[in-house]
């Protein structure tokens, strides 16, 4: 069931949102080499915290053996999602970093996640990060009233494929 939120609720969502977007200008700096992933998480929580929000993933329990031990998800390369920053991973020249962050503020989650390029990345790599990025857009513009799933994930699809990536 879809529940129509409030103005102030919507509000709301926007501000978790914004405590979100401010990691991500804080954290910004920080992607290239030499830093370790625990420093990137360390940032993102101090801001989070900041703001006067919760770090949404830090403690969650999805039935795993352990609750999520970080305020963010840092994954290298061709890692899985969902990965555990540690001092032990030092970002290095040709890394695509991906960074998922959440915010808990007033009841709302904001949540979103970014791809960074450190260093010298290969062309084609630059490409598909540029290429996924330009189908997002795409997929977005399709979702609108009256449009249906498959208009999303066929805008999405067609554009990638039609670069090479499929």
């Amino acid at each position: 069931m879809i529940r129509l939120k409030s103005k102030k609720a919507i509000s709301q969502m926007g501000q978790s949102g914004a405590v979100v977007a401010a990691v991500f200008e804080a954290i910004a700096p920080l992607m290239k080499e030499g830093i370790t992933t625990e420093e990137i998480d360390r940032t993102a929580h101090q801001v989070i915290l900041a703001a006067g929000a919760i770090p949404s993933f830090l403690g969650y329990d999805g039935q795993g053996p352990t609750p999520f031990p970080s305020a963010t998800c840092i994954s290298i390369d061709d890692e899985v999602v969902h990965g555990f920053p540690s001092g032990d991973r030092v970002l290095r020249d040709g890394m695509i970093v991906s960074v998922d962050v959440g915010a808990c503020l007033n009841g709302y989650h904001g949540d979103a996640a970014r791809t960074y390029l450190i260093g010298r990345v290969p062309d084609r790599v630059r490409e598909l990060v540029q290429v996924t990025e330009e189908a997002f857009w795409l997929g977005f513009e399709q979702a609108v009233p009256g449009n249906r799933l498959g208009d999303i994930s066929a805008a999405v699809q067609n554009h990638c494929e039609s670069h090479g990536f499929g």
